[in-house]
């Protein structure tokens, strides 16, 4: 009788394990990330139907948990080869570029303007540039952060391909989290999904 009643509640603890596993709920609200490495070429991912709403202007996660406010003042990037440099951020204020909504492509009107840049760079052979991405306030900070490294890298393989070094280009996102308008109309968002330009010089230079 006894071995009769463990069966029957080590059966019952059976179905309640399986229910409970199989009532565990679905993760929603996630962005599958589009293939790495197509700079110049948009984003076109599927999303999952839970994060409607949730979408963008960007991609995964290269912040690792840094501060919204950290982001905003330093940026996160994995191209940093002038620590310390003095950076000017007026100078080629005039050559910011500027993307579609959820796009890394250089519109054909704004490629003069990179051209431009790579032409300074030609002229100040003692010059770095530091290239900043930034998204639109529409979607997660994780997507945002990695579309604006990838405009900012769109750009720099642009001015690669006209010539400049590649050791010479910086690159930065700072996702939403600097917006030049915080206001929330259509206008805004093309205002904030750019990418910018300072100019780097070397400690002590004239």
């Amino acid at each position: 009788m006894r071995s009769y009643k463990a069966i029957q509640l080590l059966g019952l603890g059976l179905v309640l394990t399986v229910a409970a596993v199989g009532c565990k709920k679905k993760t929603t609200g996630v962005t599958p990330l589009p293939k790495a490495g197509l700079y110049g070429s948009g984003d076109s991912g599927t999303v999952d139907p839970g994060a409607a709403g949730k979408l963008n202007d960007g991609d995964k996660s290269t912040s690792g948990g840094i501060s919204s406010e950290d982001i905003a003042k330093n940026g996160i990037g994995q191209q940093n080869n002038h620590a310390n440099w003095i950076k000017d951020a007026e100078a080629l204020k005039a050559e910011t570029v500027h993307f579609e909504y959820d796009s890394t492509v250089i519109k054909s009107g704004d490629k003069a303007k990179v051209g431009h840049v790579a032409d300074y760079l030609k002229n100040n052979v003692g010059a770095a540039i530091e290239v900043d991405g930034h998204c639109d306030e529409r979607g997660t900070d994780e997507y945002n952060r990695s579309l604006g490294e990838r405009r900012a890298l769109a750009i720099r393989e642009q001015l690669v391909g006209l010539g400049v070094d590649a050791s010479r280009v910086d690159t930065l996102s700072f996702g939403r989290d600097k917006p030049v308008d915080t206001g929330h109309s259509e206008a805004s968002h093309a205002k904030n999904r750019r990418g910018e330009f300072v100019v780097l010089t070397p400690p002590g230079a004239k």
